[in-house]
């Protein structure tokens, strides 16, 4: 896997990537950087990444998927999509600090384009309302939700309660407190001390979460 830029994020992601047990080249164009990782991954390199030629030569057309970890410096971050694209890198992720250069990231051809700071600070708004213990959303509407149960379902099957049809919201799966995590069914029962994760247009499911 191909990672370029080692700020916090590119480091994280390739920390991470390491872990998994992908061979990682790790790119940033700071020699001082690139020694601080030297020994973190399969292998770390110096190099201009706005210059197509000069990713060439560090083996960067060999890769299928790319993360472009540059953030404050819009300028590289772009050059650095269109090379890669250029390139023919089948898979493109880009970090972007801010909806004009996440457009401008999306126009030159990044594959998914990542505003880490915008959805984890979405993440933990709806988190910290207590209505919800987990979040994820995503681009076209959609979300999912950990939560914990409402009075609506309590003591009722996932059928007799008719979440779906009243709220919008599909339950996924059922975690009980000293048991795994199951699957929902219609047949499956809700108590209090339920957690539920749901899934549906982001309104619906954040409409749902808040039900007392």
């Amino acid at each position: 896997m191909l990672v370029i830029g080692l700020g916090r994020f590119g480091a994280s992601v390739a920390r991470s990537l390491s872990r998994l047990g992908h061979d990682v080249l790790a790119v940033d164009e700071r020699p001082e950087i690139v020694q601080r990782y030297a020994s973190d991954f399969t292998h770390v390199v110096s190099a201009d990444t706005t210059d197509t030629e000069a990713l060439r030569q560090i083996g960067a057309d060999q890769f299928d998927r790319a993360v472009v970890g540059i953030g404050t410096d819009i300028e590289a971050s772009v050059l650095t999509v269109l090379s890669l694209v250029e390139l023919g890198i089948g898979e493109v992720w880009a970090k972007a600090i801010n909806a004009k250069h996440a457009r401008i990231l999306d126009r030159v051809g990044a594959s998914h384009v990542i505003r880490p700071e915008s959805a984890m600070g979405e993440r933990v708004a709806h988190m910290v309302t207590g209505a919800m213990i987990d979040y994820i959303e995503f681009d076209d509407g959609f979300a999912i939700a950990r939560t914990r149960t409402p009075q609506v379902a309590c003591g009722k099957t996932l059928e007799q309660s008719g979440l779906r049809s009243k709220y919008g919201v599909t339950v996924v799966g059922v975690k009980r407190r000293g048991e795994d995590f199951t699957y929902a069914r219609p047949e499956t029962s809700i108590v209090t001390t339920d957690e539920l994760i749901v899934s549906g247009p982001t309104k619906k499911v954040e409409t749902f979460c808040a039900l007392p």
